[in-house]
């Protein structure tokens, strides 16, 4: 019974950390996927930028998760008593070295002279998106530090527009679009008035290695061993039906993936098997 009580309390211990982690997540305002039906000419429409979001509650810069941001004092010291919600960003493709920078219990000046605090939004203010993006543009220029800027908003006429837009960041190196709609008030939660759009990109590899499952799929197929035709070897498990474990692509065989970008290693994030190719 003791040994049993003892346990308990290790347990609850150990959750009260994370149990205040998750009380100290701030209420933010959560992307939906944009899909095709919707049209975007009622939508500001800017870059997906891959950094970290940051919100600044007016006196500390905390993430997503509700952890604190060890900025340098310099950085957060211009910033206004208002609440901010932005992403801290070294540029397209830089994600792994940004992640690596905020995660600092100890920030490294020299590091952080880099990084910028790209606002897009001003928690809790009045008025639609469109109003509350005019005062964000207006508080960056009473600002007026080099490492404090509000992301471009836009708008586009049509649906055929927007794809010509995110083909061009895409092109560029970046991730995708955000659509906020523009006569939305500030709200938090997970809402339409905010939607990403990513797109997949598919490519093709070579299976050199079927490598084993476990757990339920324990005796099949856990993952495919990729070669891509630079000679660069990566896993692929996501997307695999039971009749392809059980019976899984030959080696040699060329296979379609599809991923969301690279990572700076060069790596497909988030790859998933699409098909073997039909020769």
């Amino acid at each position: 019974m003791r040994r049993g009580l003892r346990a308990l309390l290790l347990g609850l211990a150990l959750l009260l950390p994370l149990a205040a982690t998750w009380a100290d997540a701030p209420a933010l305002l959560l992307a939906n996927l944009y899909r095709d039906d919707i049209d975007p000419a009622g939508y500001l429409v800017s870059e997906k930028l891959d950094g970290v979001r940051a919100l600044w509650d007016g006196q500390r810069l905390v993430s997503r998760g509700g952890r604190e941001i060890s900025a340098p004092a310099w950085f957060t010291a211009a910033l206004p008593a208002q609440p901010l919600d932005g992403e801290l960003w070294l540029g397209r493709g830089r994600f792994e070295r940004l992640s690596g920078i905020v995660r600092r219990e100890v920030p490294d000046d020299d590091e952080w002279r880099e990084v910028r605090y790209m606002l897009f939004e001003l928690p809790g203010a009045p008025g639609g998106f469109a109003e509350r993006a005019a005062a964000l543009r207006a508080l960056v220029r009473a600002v007026n530090r080099p490492w404090l800027a509000e992301i471009e908003q836009f708008t586009v006429v049509d649906r055929g527009e927007l794809r010509r837009r995110l083909q061009a960041v895409v092109a560029a190196g970046g991730e995708g679009l955000m659509l906020h709609r523009a006569d939305a008030p500030y709200e938090t939660g997970r809402s339409d008035a905010l939607l990403k759009l990513k797109p997949w990109l598919d490519a093709e590899a070579v299976v050199v290695a079927h490598l084993p499952g476990k757990g339920k799929y324990a005796g099949q197929l856990g993952a495919l061993r990729l070669r891509r035709p630079d000679g660069v070897e990566f896993s692929v498990g996501s997307g695999l039906s039971d009749a392809q474990r059980s019976a899984p692509p030959p080696l040699g065989a060329t296979v379609t993936y599809r991923y969301r970008a690279l990572t700076a290693r060069g790596l497909p994030r988030f790859a998933t098997f699409v098909r073997v190719r039909e020769d």
